[in-house]
């Protein structure tokens, strides 16, 4: 329970991310928002744990780093850039539909009931908690909400099913991947958006806290959720975005609180306790019944992962 509260807070960091884009950020510039978010954290983590990746972690770095840094940092922000937060925030809720999916193909795990049942909970409550009628649907902010969903999704599933090389910290393995994202954004954001003739103190703090707040810390804390809790039950915390978004935007913008935003952030947390896994009951004879955590860790180690 207590990782996966601490790893909840991990997606309220996140939903703060709409707010701080629109209030503090230079207008227009997804990729420098996104490559500032990463790159100065990860080379902070790569200097202080001196280690660089070895043989086939060369290439999975830089593939975690794309899936979970690089393309879903920019999706993110041109999503923020082009839709309400709520209405982004409800986009990306689809994340554990493609967590589940994935799940069952990757690490080969059982789709259930009840998983269906969440997953369905989920985004109906998120649908009551942030679109309203008023609602601006942009078809580039909702292309780049989905496609940063299905990358943050994959990443989750591939970061559960290869883990960590032996010996390697967690701060090491988070700044790997934040130094890759950033790296493949690098080029990318200087030839298409450049960089800003005037930075603003405001610039400065938003840039600052979404580096050291919303990737460093945050991240670590993320991998280190994902190493000890199902893939799935990860991947339902990510709803706490939306509602930290809807709460801010009440807090600090001065929006609404209606009754069926009410419902929908208690229907939220009943997705959520819907998707935490349960102990099977053992068999009264007979040989001992696995659990579905138990079936799950073995069949990515049939595959080789390596699972913590």
């Amino acid at each position: 329970m207590g990782t996966t509260l601490l790893t909840a807070c991990v997606p309220a960091v996140w939903g703060t991310t709409y707010l701080v884009t629109t209030e503090l950020l230079p207008p227009d510039r997804p990729l420098l928002a996104s490559l500032v978010r990463a790159l100065p954290a990860g080379l902070i983590l790569l200097l202080v744990g001196r280690e660089l990746p070895r043989g086939i972690w060369w290439w999975r770095a830089l593939a975690l780093g794309v899936l979970n840094i690089g393309a879903f940092f920019y999706l993110l922000f041109v999503a923020a850039y082009h839709l309400p937060g709520g209405v982004a925030a409800l986009v990306g809720a689809v994340q554990p539909v493609f967590v589940l999916l994935l799940s069952a193909a990757v690490l080969g795990s059982r789709i259930r009931l009840l998983q269906v049942l969440a997953c369905l909970l989920g985004l109906g409550g998120v649908a009551l908690l942030v679109l309203r009628s008023d609602a601006a649907l942009d078809a580039v902010g909702v292309s780049a909400g989905l496609l940063g969903a299905a990358c943050m999704g994959a990443g989750v599933v591939f970061t559960k099913r290869w883990g960590r090389p032996d010996g390697v910290g967690l701060l090491t393995f988070t700044g790997w991947q934040l130094t890759a994202g950033g790296l493949v954004l690098l080029p990318v954001a200087l030839l298409d958006e450049g960089l800003p003739d005037t930075v603003s103190a405001g610039n400065l703090l938003g840039f600052g806290y979404l580096s050291i707040v919303g990737a460093l810390i945050a991240y670590a804390v993320w991998f280190r959720g994902i190493s000890r809790l199902p893939a799935l039950t990860v991947s339902f915390l990510s709803l706490a975005s939306p509602l930290a978004a809807t709460v801010l935007g009440w807090l600090v913008v001065g929006e609404d609180l209606s009754l069926p935003q009410l419902a929908g952030a208690a229907v939220i947390v009943a997705a959520v306790a819907l998707a935490q896994p349960r102990p099977s009951r053992p068999a009264t004879t007979g040989a001992p019944r696995r659990t579905e955590e138990t079936t799950t860790a073995d069949s990515v180690a049939s595959l080789g992962g390596d699972i913590r």
